[in-house]
């Protein structure tokens, strides 16, 4: 099980200045932990979702465990009318699918992979705010 409090360091600006955000354990289900940010409302959410499915065989191939983890927060945005304020949020997915067997090291470059295109303004502000592939 994931620790109760999950304490992230977070570059917000991308200038190499962390703040810690914590995330506490909300709610459990099977194969699913839901985690609450330090901002999180009723009217307003602010979660981390962890989720996991098992490997199934399949004859010789010893099948995928398959993971992943969510963040969902709404953010009060205009209406397409320019007057009226609507709740939606921003989510933001990740998910790995990992064949039985491959190394943690090989895993490990997968997630850095990530992790460098994730850090990467140059391309996250083209891909998300002019949509460009």
């Amino acid at each position: 099980m994931l620790d109760n409090v999950i304490t992230l360091a977070v570059d917000e600006l991308n200038n190499d200045t962390t703040v810690d955000v914590d995330f506490s354990r909300f709610e459990e289900f099977s194969n699913r932990s839901v985690y609450t940010g330090e901002e999180h409302q009723l009217t307003a959410k602010d979660t981390l979702t962890f989720y996991r499915t098992f490997p199934k065989q399949s004859g010789n191939f010893r099948g995928t465990a398959k993971t992943a983890f969510k963040f969902s927060q709404d953010f009060l945005v205009t209406g397409a009318d320019g007057i009226a304020s609507l709740t939606s949020p921003l989510i933001v997915e990740v998910s790995f699918s990992v064949p039985v067997g491959v190394s943690a090291a090989d895993q490990l470059i997968g997630r850095q992979r990530a992790i460098a295109l994730l850090d990467d303004d140059a391309i996250m502000v083209a891909l998300m705010n002019q949509l460009m592939v």
